[in-house]
């Protein structure tokens, strides 16, 4: 058995990022299936999967990931939490994204997470 460098994962990571920006979401669903076998433990996965998602305009899927996988596995990543509220405005019920995005303001220990949240909240 092999196991990947953190160096490895990262470039596979931003494959996976620049698969998701050039619309081969196929291509970074397989890429994120095969991080998350050899790195389950980090939450950049998980967060790169929820914008894989909603780049695919799957906004359901990006809730339902996020609430049945992503927050189960990391319950108190603000990033989550700011990406379900983002797809929830976006498939417009801001009524229920107000908790997850306030859950996310509050959060200091990351700052682009509760900024994010913050600017979506003032949108609301």
């Amino acid at each position: 058995m092999f196991d990947l460098t953190a160096e490895e994962a990262r470039l596979l990571l931003k494959i996976a990022m620049m698969a998701t920006g050039r619309n081969r979401f196929r291509s970074a669903a397989r890429l994120l299936a095969a991080l998350e076998r050899f790195r389950p433990d980090q939450v950049s996965v998980a967060t790169a999967k929820a914008i894989a998602l909603m780049s695919a305009t799957k906004f359901a899927e990006a809730v339902e990931f996020i609430d049945s996988e992503g927050l189960q596995k990391f319950p108190d990543s603000a990033m989550l939490r700011a990406f379900k509220g983002m797809a929830l405005v976006r498939m417009d019920r801001p009524e229920d994204a107000r908790a997850p995005l306030e859950e996310a303001a509050a959060q200091t220990d990351d700052p682009a997470a509760a900024r994010m949240a913050q600017d979506l909240l003032g949108d609301l």
